[in-house]
Parts: structure tokens; C-alpha cells; sequence
């Protein structure tokens, strides 16, 4: 597996990652057109034209099978306009393996090789991810009944 950043020709993925990070807890199936919604939009909308959009992907064999992405907005992870936003999301058939870590692990580096001080994200409770961003480092900064906002905080270089 390989870890790059995204191609300018790749951006247009970033609809599929942002509706597999959407943790749906079985049962049936939100309609793809949930990202459509304009809190969950702002998380792809015009991805690359802002100052401090960085995406990674996982690429196995030819095929991207994972992306992770940081955005400075105003999402459900917000802490303040200096700490990036995370998300994260692999594709199901490449899940368990591994790609999640290596990827958040790579994204990680890049921030703070770049200087910022945090990054945040937000995650459902019952998502199996929260193990994946614990291990990372990142702890609770927020909870509320389904969903925590978690941060994790850079030493100074």
C-alpha cells in the first residue's frame, strides 16, 4: 500500500470517501444523496481551493482505496479557525487491514510537519473508529449523546 497525496484528476473521490465516512450503524442504507446536505457538503465543496486543504489517499494495486482529508471549517468537529478538521474513510472490502491507521498516521505527520498545533474531528460513539483515532492519540474534547469531538494536540517541534 501507498500513501500520497490526492491528484488534482482524484478530488472528484472525495464524494464517495465523504459518504463512506458517514457511520450508518447497519440497518438500512442512507441515500447517497445525504452528502448533498449542506453541513456535510462543506466537507468536499471546491476541496484544494482553500488554504490548508490536505488530502492523502491509500492507493493498493493501482486502486484508491482510502482518503484522508483536513479542511479549516466550520464541521462538526469545530474548535476554533486554527485547528484543521479530519476526516477519514476507506473503502468497506479494505477495512480492518490497516489503511485507516496508516492513513491518519501519515495525515498526522503532515500537520504537524507543517506547524499546526491540533486537529480535530468528530465521530459517532458507536463507530469503531474511536479505538482507531484513541490509538492515534486523540482524546475526547467534547460528548454528547451519539457523538464525540476528538482532538488531538501537537508537541512544538
Amino acid at each position: 500500500m501507498t500513501i500520497r497525496p490526492i491528484r488534482r484528476s482524484e478530488i472528484p473521490l472525495l464524494t464517495d470517501f465523504l459518504y463512506e465516512a458517514i457511520f450508518q450503524g447497519g440497518g438500512t442504507p442512507l441515500p447517497r444523496t445525504v452528502i448533498q446536505h449542506p453541513a456535510l457538503w462543506r466537507y468536499v465543496d471546491r476541496f484544494g481551493s482553500r488554504r490548508g486543504d490536505r488530502c492523502l489517499v491509500a492507493e493498493q494495486q493501482g486502486v484508491i482505496v482510502g482518503a484522508v482529508w483536513v479542511r479549516r471549517m466550520h464541521g462538526f468537529g469545530f474548535r476554533n479557525t486554527a485547528t484543521p478538521e479530519m476526516a477519514v474513510a476507506v473503502y468497506p472490502q479494505w477495512r480492518g487491514q490497516g489503511t485507516g491507521t496508516s492513513l491518519v498516521a501519515a495525515m498526522l505527520q503532515l500537520l504537524h510537519r507543517e506547524g499546526y498545533t491540533a486537529v480535530s474531528l468528530s465521530v459517532q460513539r458507536a463507530n469503531p473508529a474511536v479505538r482507531l483515532y484513541q490509538r492515534a492519540g486523540f482524546t475526547v474534547a467534547e460528548a454528547t449523546d451519539g457523538e464525540y469531538v476528538m482532538v488531538k494536540n501537537f508537541l512544538p517541534l
